[in-house]
């Protein structure tokens, strides 16, 4: 991972919570979300909430005497997050991963989707989960599996590394779907010091009206960005039009359906 990577910031968090949300996130934010919400806990913490996906799917799932602490390292993201969502169960809080600002098992349960690929320290991030989860409760970890198996993300990749073939950018291999070695993640799980871990390969479908909305959420709306304009400070409507060209080419001109695989943990303290 590079520093740029974890920049989401201008018009990022408006763009991905608009279109990539609902293109690949929401799918698994249910699925995420009733998992937790079947062990009925009362108080829970969410990491690397972003603009609040799982958090409004918990909000929808919880009791009225749960609550939620939702937190993300970047401010924008989650003052994009609240703006969504007021709910008096739900509190939004900036913190780091590595350094959570609670005290020792305060939670019943520990929700993580799609964050844990953007931890500096992935071992002491989970060592920082372990410690404020009371005894018996869990954690919940969502991470993307291999790019080649999550095709949009993989088309939109390898058209960018045609626009810049000299150095194509590589975000979405290198950080979204870098990190979905199950045994290496199961390993540094339980040297935190977790029980009873599991994993499951959870797949889902990927599904926009037109090519058009993933190149742009994909372009424009994550870090991606950030590489696009680097190489070609003018080039990122360029490089989004060829990006929905792909696509197009792949998948038609007309309403998209793509293939979405992750990893789902669970670990118990």
């Amino acid at each position: 991972m590079v520093a740029t990577d974890k920049e989401f910031a201008g018009s990022i968090p408006e763009i991905y919570d608009r279109l990539l949300v609902p293109l690949i996130f929401e799918p698994y934010a249910a699925d995420l979300a009733e998992r937790v919400a079947a062990r009925q806990p009362r108080e829970v913490l969410e990491i690397a909430a972003g603009t609040g996906a799982l958090t409004r799917a918990l909000a929808s799932r919880l009791p009225p005497n749960a609550h939620v602490v939702a937190t993300d390292l970047n401010p924008p993201m989650l003052e994009q997050a609240a703006r969504r969502l007021q709910d008096p169960r739900i509190e939004w809080s900036q913190a780091d991963a590595m350094v959570l600002p609670f005290e020792d098992q305060r939670f019943e349960a520990v929700a993580c989707q799609f964050g844990a690929m953007f931890f500096p320290d992935k071992g002491q991030a989970y060592r920082e989960a372990y410690r404020v989860l009371k005894p018996g409760g869990r954690l919940f970890l969502s991470v993307w599996d291999a790019l080649e198996v999550n095709e949009i993300a993989d088309v939109v990749t390898r058209a960018l590394a045609e626009v810049f073939p000299d150095d194509p950018p590589r975000f979405l291999a290198r950080t979204p779907h870098g990190y979905h070695d199950k045994v290496q993640i199961s390993a540094e799980l339980r040297a935190a010091g977790f029980v009873d871990v599991s994993v499951e390969v959870v797949e889902a479908r990927s599904r926009a009206p037109s090519p058009r909305g993933p190149a742009v959420a994909f372009c424009q709306g994550t870090p991606l960005r950030n590489e696009i304009e680097a190489r070609d400070p003018s080039g990122l409507e360029a490089a989004t039009q060829r990006a929905g060209d792909a696509l197009a080419k792949r998948f038609g001109s007309g309403p998209i359906d793509g293939r979405i695989q992750a990893l789902v943990f669970t670990a118990i303290r």
